[in-house]
């Protein structure tokens, strides 16, 4: 079964790696959250593809794809709809918003207020809005994809951890290295035009029902008890981290298991491992924690202290962990 997960893996990664130089690892993570169920937040300075690796990734999936510019005076109606009043029929009639599609790109999603903000937390959530008290589902599968610029504070208002906490992974996106950005170069030389991606002969490799059989797939993965209890104290350890005023939840725990059994499928095995965890740890947990005024104060990051729990705690050697 994890195989056909792994051939549609490598098929999107491949895609994506000619419209994207170096986006092997955010190819994986989108993968991740996809298999996975999850939101993705995508954090980096302007220019450096986020918006791009969302619409090239939807385009492959053959999806429908929304994309919702977020502004300081977009109203929640703005994202789940609203109700109108129709003349002709006298009566009031659903109007959905934007955030009803399956893969919708929450852009700067940091620029808007916390009321519009939230209005997004049920669709990550339950995968259903609410429009005048009637509760409309969204149709499966369900990404939210999120961007945000790290460096600009001006107009900007930062997420809760209520929210943080609902994306599934947190994305960086930096500067390539020289030899992908001279390839890069090289592509635009040739005529490539990131702003016409949609026309650049990209074609969907999958479809809404393989995806969501590999979403079954993945729930299958098998995860050791040893497995779980090593999920449990990476969890336990952020939380007694000296460095850290606030850990990770037991939904974090869930989503790092979740996305260990997303890696182990990508990689074409029915069980999870060790290295699966630590492979997504960081992605999965780090947004989540607040680092202690103290430890802020001595410029600790939430990436250094994921580094020193995952050195710290014990990795598990049994039998226990292998496959079934």
């Amino acid at each position: 079964m994890s195989a056909a997960v792994r051939a549609l893996a490598q098929r999107l990664t491949e895609a994506v790696g000619t419209v994207l130089v170096g986006s092997e690892r955010s190819a994986f993570a989108l993968q991740i959250a996809l298999f996975g169920r999850g939101h993705v937040l995508i954090e980096g300075v302007p220019g450096t593809g986020k918006t791009l690796l969302v619409r090239t990734f939807s385009l492959l999936l053959g999806l429908e794809f929304r994309r919702i510019q977020f502004t300081p005076d977009l109203m929640p109606a703005d994202v789940v709809g609203t109700t109108i009043f129709n003349p002709k029929t006298a009566e009031f009639v659903t109007r959905p918003g934007p955030i009803v599609a399956n893969i919708v790109l929450a852009d700067e999603i940091n620029r808007t207020p916390p009321k519009t903000q939230s209005a997004l937390l049920e669709a990550m959530e339950e995968g259903r809005v609410t429009i005048d008290g009637v509760p409309l589902m969204l149709p499966l599968p369900f990404m939210l994809c999120a961007t945000q610029n790290p460096i600009e504070y001006e107009g900007t208002y930062p997420l809760p951890e209520a929210q943080l906490d609902r994306f599934m992974l947190k994305i960086p996106s930096g500067y390539p290295q020289a030899a992908q950005e001279l390839t890069l170069l090289g592509r635009g030389a040739a005529g490539f035009d990131a702003r016409d991606v949609e026309r650049s002969g990209l074609q969907p490799v999958t479809n809404a029902s393989e995806i969501m059989d590999a979403q079954r797939v993945v729930r299958e993965i098998h995860v050791a008890e040893a497995l779980q209890r090593y999920v449990f104290d990476i969890i336990s350890a952020t939380r007694n981290s000296q460095h850290v005023a606030l850990g990770a939840s037991p939904r974090a725990g869930l989503a790092l298991l979740i996305a260990a059994q997303g890696a182990a499928a990508i990689a074409g095995r029915d069980f999870v491992t060790p290295d699966d965890v630590k492979d997504v740890a960081q992605i999965t947990l780090a947004h989540r924690l607040i680092v202690h005024p103290h430890a802020e104060i001595e410029g600790v990051t939430t990436t250094e202290i994921m580094d020193g729990i995952l050195k710290s705690v014990a990795v598990p050697k049994d039998a226990a962990t292998a496959a079934p």
